[in-house]
């Protein structure tokens, strides 16, 4: 177990690691690629990057979007992402992995705040799942994989209380903490794989926005002969 264990937390975790950077990387080269050809091929090259960042900001933190609709939802997804941001990346026991795989060294999380913001990220997840099993709006629009990652998400930060926490846990130490790493390694290999990718597409989801629906001279009425035939004769009526 200790060999394994230690196996999961050396060569592994710096192979996942290094496959979600360069898969990430990847998407947002891609995305890049494909904004700069659109502004290429368009007359009007003027983006109102003030706004656009201005728009991302606002759905990143999406209260005044999100409050009217469902005010509990909007709030456990607002906590919800803000636990899968910080508990990982400022934990002090992470801040020392990622010191010794990478040499990054960053800020720690109290112990009192990690367990408060772990605890709540768990719950909110947990609420947001139910909402798409026992809402019919929302299983309407779930697949199977919304659920399987929303899951998948989720068990590092029970695992890993676990762990924190032996006095409480079902399995033996060693086996929590070899399941918490295994399943934050598989959230690696799922992010740039998977919908999670949106973590660093999301400002390309608004950006393109303003860019994909610039269409160039003359291509609306390509588009509506397109659809409907040649536009002479309604022309020559008209």
């Amino acid at each position: 177990m200790d060999a394994f264990l230690e196996f999961a937390r050396g060569p592994l975790f710096v192979a996942t690691f290094l496959f979600m950077v360069f898969g990430l990387g990847r998407h947002v080269l891609l995305r890049t690629r494909d904004l700069i050809q659109v502004l290429k091929r368009t007359p009007k090259r003027d983006v109102p990057w003030r706004d656009v960042a201005s728009s991302s900001a606002g759905w990143m933190v999406p209260v005044k979007h999100l409050m009217r609709a469902v005010p509990i939802l909007s709030v456990a997804s607002v906590l919800f992402h803000a636990g899968l941001v910080l508990v990982p990346i400022f934990l002090a026991a992470h801040v020392f992995l990622w010191s010794r795989s990478i040499g990054i060294g960053l800020p720690t999380l109290s112990a009192e705040l990690a367990d408060t913001l772990t605890l709540m990220t768990i719950g909110c997840g947990a609420m947001l799942f139910l909402v798409r099993v026992m809402r019919k709006a929302a299983r309407d629009l779930s697949r199977l994989q919304d659920y399987g990652l929303l899951l998948a998400v989720l068990l590092p930060f029970v695992s890993g209380w676990f762990a924190v926490h032996p006095e409480s846990s079902p399995l033996a130490y060693r086996t929590m903490m070899l399941l918490h790493v295994l399943s934050a390694e598989l959230v690696f290999v799922l992010m740039p794989t998977t919908k999670l990718a949106h973590v660093v597409l999301f400002p390309f989801d608004r950006l393109s926005g303003d860019i994909f629906w610039r269409l160039v001279p003359g291509a609306g009425d390509r588009v509506a002969e397109s659809l409907r035939g040649t536009t002479r004769g309604a022309e020559v009526k008209a």
